[in-house]
């Protein structure tokens, strides 16, 4: 299969004409075209499936309620494409290692169990019983539970990830490495500290109300496309949208909506946002204390000419602690610092402000251009301490919006997908379940990696995911993974991870969001939590392409069964009947009172969120603001003389690790991947032009190689110094050691790196 490769600016809005085309597309190459529309009008309606992509909310008015990325996912889901035996017959480990990760995801879903066999290096069939069989040996087998990781991707349901954890604290073990500990740790550290709830304060019908919407760090034209609804709507009626973000995005600049007509066909469209501004990479921090700042001048302006604050005294002094801790700092950072760590002006910054005082009620929301720097905690509390000023919360229309990535992501930390679980979730589940569950702290995500290299851990077992293409310092991830006894993937295709294996592996299909999930009892439903704290239940309708898949929630119940027997828990009563695992969850989690019964709640139901009820779980009893500096640099601990800091970022034709195609439309790439966006003024200095091959090289401390080469260059858009390009292509950049202050989520939007001509060809068209 060969693409046409082409760099043409794409001049249409986000959305429209351009979003109809590619839903179409991908529809029609699924080859279950008929069933697929059908799937479609059921995404995210009544008790239809949840979507398989992002965490953004349903809002239950419009015709349709998916985006042209949801459809993107649904199809690449709902496939007729099967992987049979004789493919993995054809083709070995070695070989498919060759290939590139849309070729591998392309070849269709899973169908059976496979089990590597190193002798010949290709998986081969084996039945259920015996996979299970071999899971547990490896496990009883261990010295200690603790040489166990269970990881978990954001697409596992809540009754999944709930019997996982279970499971896995039976086992012995709080080794619960997940996707979250790679991008919005930094949003659940931070808020925890600041407000005491690790999520968001607002509710999607505060979009409807907000005079102001401040969105940091995030591009929802590609990773969450519905919100463009949102703020499009917001904009309609007079909010200002005010964007920070490194590089210029067509979603945050204009939306075509694809629900109007007019809009599809012409080029009529509304704009997202009334200020743009363009901050360095990690400069997010100094662009909000310059907003601190230029507002707290104001206010003593105002206050010594007799006039009242501009801040919300009664709120600040009824519901938070440490605002003159905190403001001292302020009046201790100096514009210059501001300025110069920021990359906008001062006058970009006062502006800004302006806009932020003007109104009434501020929703700010943001996503991983904040999460992903060293400094990301110190950056949601800054971010917090802007509302908090301002009495931004327990009010419609204002409060905190990190939107989450994956679908249930957010849902998967509530259930108990934790490697530092809250002390009243461990003890309701040692009340309920009658055994003593581990105290001490497990594993993340990157602790995880360095314990399977240094040979600590033994079985790696992946509730979904792609770990090996998702995680950093690529080469090290998959030396890590090669070390493992036994690695177990629950997955629906074919991805990166199964061609790491370790020196036993097994392939697990599990079903889909979109699919049927029948059990003994019949047809089974399962739930999600979106970024707003809504539970929505969720049942598939597509006759699975094999009777050997099986549902993620049978599949942990069949591995759980054979490890622990029914010591606490009759393990395949609950696979038979989803309703029983509720009622489990409903006694050890709060908030799920009733949990069976408001699963027929049209829309979902809200689990509440005590900050947005100005009722704040931290130990002073109040908002807490944080009084952090600003970070001497906002490179860590790399050469900080490196000419270029990198930010590794999607393609709008993927979703996580899964590439759907090769083009970027937004940024007008087409048939490609390996492409670096770089500011023109940077390109002559380095006396390079458009369409140059060159290597890109990080410059870290540890004396380890870390280079990627044949990356066209590519003139963008973005703030001089700064570079951008996709994951999980410069995954290998991103040093293992370069994580965050209190989270340990890889600073893959910080890297700092060298770029030099090459002469070697790569091959874009590596999916023949």
């Amino acid at each position: 299969m060969k693409f046409k490769t082409e760099i043409k600016p794409y001049t249409g809005a986000a959305g429209g004409w351009g979003s109809l085309e590619a839903t179409t597309r991908y529809v029609f190459d699924s080859k279950k075209v008929l069933s697929n529309l059908r799937n479609l009008m059921r995404v995210n309606k009544g008790r239809g499936f949840d979507c398989p992509g992002c965490a953004w909310g349903d809002d239950n008015h419009s015709t349709f309620s998916f985006c042209e990325n949801g459809a993107k996912a649904v199809s690449w889901e709902a496939t007729r494409k099967a992987l049979e035996p004789e493919f993995f017959a054809q083709h070995s480990v070695s070989k498919l290692r060759e290939q590139s990760d849309y070729f591998l995801e392309y070849q269709g879903r899973l169908t059976q169990p496979l089990r590597y066999n190193r002798t010949t290096d290709h998986y081969e069939p084996i039945g259920w019983d015996d996979a299970f069989s071999l899971i547990a040996s490896h496990l009883k087998g261990l010295e200690s539970p603790d040489q166990a990781d269970f990881y978990t991707s954001g697409r596992a349901s809540n009754e999944a990830s709930y019997l996982y954890q279970v499971f896995g604290r039976m086992f012995g073990t709080n080794n619960f490495p997940d996707c979250s500990n790679m991008c919005h740790e930094a949003s659940g550290v931070g808020l925890k500290q600041s407000i005491g709830v690790g999520k968001g304060t607002i509710r999607l019908d505060d979009f409807e109300k907000a005079d102001a919407i401040f969105v940091f760090g995030q591009n929802p034209g590609t990773n969450h496309p519905r919100m463009l609804h949102s703020l499009r709507h917001a904009a309609d009626r007079g909010a200002k949208v005010v964007s920070f973000n490194t590089l210029r995005e067509r979603g945050l600049e204009r939306f075509a909506d694809p629900q109007k007509p007019l809009e599809v066909v012409t080029t009529k469209s509304g704009r997202i946002s009334s200020a743009y501004y363009q901050p360095n990479l990690g400069g997010d921090m100094a662009a909000v204390r310059g907003i601190v700042k230029a507002l707290l001048e104001a206010d003593r302006d105002r206050v010594s000419n007799g006039l009242s604050t501009i801040f919300d005294a009664d709120f600040i002094a009824q519901n938070t602690a440490g605002v003159d801790e905190y403001l001292a700092v302020v009046d201790a950072t100096s514009w210059e610092k501001i300025v110069e760590q920021s990359g906008l002006s001062e006058e970009e910054i006062r502006e800004a402000a302006s806009i932020y005082v003007q109104a009434e009620r501020v929703i700010c929301t943001w996503a991983m251009g904040i999460t992903q720097h060293k400094h990301s905690v110190a950056t949601v509390r800054e971010i917090t301490n802007l509302q908090l000023l301002f009495g931004q919360l327990g009010k419609p229309g204002a409060g905190l919006c990190p939107v989450r990535g994956h679908s249930n992501v957010q849902g998967n930390r509530t259930m108990g997908i934790d490697e530092k679980a809250p002390k009243a979730l461990l003890d309701a589940m040692e009340a309920h379940f009658k055994f003593t569950p581990p105290r001490n702290p497990g594993h993340n995500t990157v602790e995880a990696l360095e314990a399977m290299l240094k040979g600590d851990a033994k079985v790696l077992i992946c509730l979904g995911g792609n770990l090996a293409a998702a995680a950093p310092d690529t080469l090290r991830t998959e030396k890590a993974l090669s070390n493992l006894d036994l690695s177990v993937q629950i997955s629906t295709k074919l991805n990166r991870s199964h061609l790491t294996p370790g020196r036993e592996a097994l392939i697990l299909p599990t079903l889909g969001r979109t699919e049927l999930d029948m059990q003994a009892t019949g047809s089974q439903f399962i739930t999600v939590e979106d970024s707003f704290s809504m539970v929505h239940a969720s049942e598939g309708v597509g006759i699975p392409l094999s009777p050997e898949q099986r549902s993620e929630t049978a599949i942990v119940c069949g591995i759980a069964n054979a490890v622990l027997g029914d010591k606490y828990l009759n393990w395949m009563a609950l696979a038979d009947d989803y309703n029983l695992i509720r009622d489990h969850i409903e006694a050890t989690i709060p908030s799920f009172t009733d949990f069976n019964a408001r699963c027929d709640i049209k829309g979902g139901f809200y689990l509440g969120n005590a900050a947005a009820e100005l009722k704040f779980n931290t130990p002073t009893g109040k908002a807490n603001f944080s009084a952090a500096n600003l970070p001497e640099q906002l490179i860590p601990q790399g050469n900080q003389d490196a000419p270029f800091t990198l930010q590794t970022l999607r393609s709008h034709d993927q979703y996580n690790t899964t590439i759907y195609g090769l083009d970027d439309r937004y940024r007008g790439v087409y048939g490609q991947r390996e492409v670096l966006f770089i500011h023109p003024d940077d390109l002559a200095a380095l006396g390079m032009k458009d369409g140059e091959l060159v290597e890109i090289e990080t410059l870290w401390t540890d004396g380890v190689e870390r280079k990627v080469t044949g990356f066209k260059l590519v003139s963008y858009d973005i703030p001089r110094g700064n570079l951008a390009a996709y994951y999980p292509e410069t995954n290998p950049l991103v040093p293992m050691s370069s994580f965050g202050d209190q989270t340990h989520t890889p600073t893959s939007k910080a890297i700092p790196v060298a770029i030099r001509r090459c002469e070697q060809k790569v091959d874009l068209q590596r999916i023949a």
